[in-house]
């Protein structure tokens, strides 16, 4: 089965862990590319390349401000990999409460048989 395209939706383009870099520091606010470079020590091509990615699939939008272009993250285009996301942390935190509930119960027992019950 062929992969999907990087830009064809948003979890594509966010599987390459240098744009969520890229991502991670827009959601501090806006950044031009310079920036970006500097904060993140990667090439201003390599910068480039991942922003043009990210705009193609709505992660990020650009605006002019004089002669540099300013970068911030779309939320609404990262919404849905934030409802699948939700998904797993349901998941996780119903198993988590179970352990809890689990601990509990031996934490009991426990107590009980110091206490000469056992």
């Amino acid at each position: 089965m062929a992969r999907a395209a990087t830009t064809a939706d948003t979890f594509n383009a966010v599987a390459e862990p240098r744009r969520r870099a890229i991502l991670d520091v827009l959601a501090r606010g806006e950044r031009s590319v310079n920036d970006l470079v500097a904060e993140l020590g990667l090439a201003q091509p390599q910068v480039s390349k991942h922003l043009k990615v990210l705009r193609e699939v709505g992660a990020v939008d650009v605006r002019g401000d004089g002669r540099r272009r300013l970068y911030r993250i779309n939320g609404e285009a990262l919404k849905p990999i934030h409802d699948w996301v939700a998904g797993f942390e349901r998941l996780w935190t119903e198993r988590f409460d179970r352990l809890d509930d689990v601990l509990e119960d031996l934490k009991r027992k426990e107590q009980g048989d110091v206490t000469g019950d056992g």
